[in-house]
């Protein structure tokens, strides 16, 4: 007997029980107004929509609409309900790809909404911190500076160059100026404490890959980038650390918010497909879609139900 309520609690929290309990709310909300659904020719304004009206208008125009204005609101609302009506009358809602995004948005939103109704625990907090270290961790950095070599300037002698460059800033050491040095770059010739991702953007990946692999405090290279050769100095390296969880908190508890929407909207799709049978039919064609249609089996059923009625 003390399972029931822990049973029931789960049984609560799963999203097609939750969403089938909002279908039911707002069918008896529909039912209690009356018929004036959409194949209703009976229009209800109420005073929540006048209100939302308003507070439309007040946040565009920052101020309330005035008596006319309000009434226009009104009546351009009763006209957008009509042409809703009888779009949906003809069938124009059918078939319309904006349209059947727009209505599984929504269906999507009302699980998204459930999900993240309820703040994560700390708890849950703390497992998903635990399980997902890498998520948070930070990058290593380094400090660098760096004399750029332009191989269409070199006219072959890059590589050559750029060894007795070395050479000679290897000599002279951290002090040596190198603002007259090499050619010209539109990137800083001076680098401070940045992550691996912050100077890969700037100078590519094979760049930021080798920069953070030097040993600081002397002169290395060649090291090559997407835009010729370099010649680097680095200054200082900070190691990649894992912050507390309390310094990380906001946005571990977006992570953790993120990954339950993902989840509850996949049990959704899960126990909403065992009432459908998907099925693909294959159809001669000279595509190259129908060619991989062709290779499938004739029918091919997703998901589909024991029992069809």
């Amino acid at each position: 007997m003390p399972d029931i309520p822990n049973k029931l609690r789960r049984w609560i929290r799963e999203p097609l029980v939750q969403f089938m309990a909002i279908g039911l709310v707002l069918y008896l909300l529909f039912a209690w107004h009356g018929d004036t659904g959409p194949n209703s020719y009976r229009i209800v304004i109420t005073q929540g929509q006048v209100d939302a009206l308003a507070a439309s208008f007040v946040g565009v125009w920052q101020r309330p609409p005035n008596e006319q204005e309000l009434k226009s609101l009104v009546d351009d609302f009763v006209r957008e309900e009509i042409a809703t009506r009888e779009a949906m009358r003809m069938g124009l809602d059918r078939d319309d790809v904006v349209i059947r995004r727009r209505l599984r948005q929504k269906v999507e939103f009302l699980t998204e909404d459930i999900s993240t109704a309820s703040p994560p625990t700390d708890a849950e907090l703390q497992a998903y911190y635990n399980q997902h270290p890498d998520k948070f961790r930070t990058e290593p950095a380094m400090a660098f500076r760096q004399v750029f070599l332009n191989p269409s300037r070199r006219h072959g002698e890059t590589v050559h160059d750029a060894k007795l460059l070395l050479a000679r800033l290897s000599t002279t050491g951290a002090s040596a100026d190198i603002k007259t040095l090499g050619d010209p770059l539109m990137l800083p010739s001076e680098m401070p404490l940045s992550s691996r991702s912050e100077v890969a953007r700037l100078f590519g990946n094979g760049f930021a890959d080798e920069v953070m692999k030097l040993t600081p405090g002397r002169w290395s290279g060649p090291i090559e980038s997407a835009y010729g050769l370099h010649v680097v100095f680095a200054t200082e390296r900070a190691e990649g650390r894992l912050p507390s969880l309390a310094q990380l908190r906001p946005i571990v508890e977006r992570e953790v918010l993120s990954d339950r929407e993902t989840h509850d909207l996949d049990a959704m799709y899960d126990q909403l497909l065992k009432r459908y049978q998907a099925t693909m039919e294959a159809h001669d064609s000279g595509t190259a879609a129908a060619a991989q249609v062709r290779s499938m089996p004739a029918t091919k059923t997703v998901n589909a139900p024991k029992d069809v009625d």
